[in-house]
């Protein structure tokens, strides 16, 4: 581990592979090897705690697992405007191409216990539209991970279709429930398109507490799957 002294900025460097509707960098940190693992923060904008969860938690490593990918921000102009959406205002996790994929808008929640506050945004263009939504698929299909996780708030709980072992040990250590399904349609998201490629996909949904508590409750469980010591 680093000393906390040292923990300021990351002491291994992102390649980046692609570029936001804003033309930020998309900034990946790479295995050594072959992925066993990527992780996936910041998808959408108005979740920046998953970065910063993830983001501590590579930071304190001293060496992390040659065969994990760590993709800290998914959504650079979502994270840096404070919107759920990219630039266009388009959910990225409703924006894959997958098989039910819709040209409509799609709908969330202003605030998690008001259920009837309702925000819109758009699931592109087409399926796929996005920049951001195509160098992720391109970066997944040339890293080809056993296990994809990606992070997101604020519904605590794994979500693993496969309910898997790795699904159990991540509930297990993060007292989150385990369920093989959200609760509610996702059109054309990043999980369906997953399964739809034959790939494994959980989402990680982190509880809705402050940064402050995310860090101190779940960032010592992501230090131990960066090193490469959990799953």
């Amino acid at each position: 581990m680093r000393p906390l002294s040292q923990r300021g900025n990351h002491s291994h460097h992102p390649e980046v592979f692609g570029r936001s509707v804003l033309n930020h960098a998309l900034e990946v940190w790479m295995p050594e090897g072959k992925a066993r693992i990527l992780v996936v923060a910041g998808q959408h904008g108005e979740e920046p705690e998953t970065t910063v969860v993830l983001s501590r938690a590579l930071r304190a490593l001293s060496h992390r697992s040659p065969d994990c990918a760590i993709l800290l921000n998914a959504n650079p102009d979502g994270i840096m405007r404070g919107t759920r959406g990219n630039a266009r205002g388009v959910d990225l996790n409703r924006n894959f191409p997958a098989s039910d994929w819709v040209r409509d808008q799609t709908d969330y929640r202003w605030h998690l216990d008001a259920p009837d506050d309702r925000v819109l945004l758009g699931t592109g263009d087409k399926p796929g539209s996005e920049p951001e939504t195509q160098h992720l698929i391109s970066l997944v299909g040339d890293l080809r991970p056993e296990l994809i996780i990606t992070l997101h708030g604020s519904l605590a709980c794994i979500d693993d279709p496969r309910l898997s072992k790795q699904g159990k040990i991540l509930s297990d250590r993060s007292g989150l429930k385990l369920t093989s399904h959200i609760g509610y349609p996702t059109p054309g998201s990043f999980g369906t398109w997953a399964i739809e490629n034959d790939y494994h996909l959980i989402t990680f949904e982190l509880p809705g507490q402050s940064i402050e508590e995310l860090s101190r409750n779940f960032t010592p469980l992501f230090e131990e799957i960066l090193a490469g010591g959990l799953l």
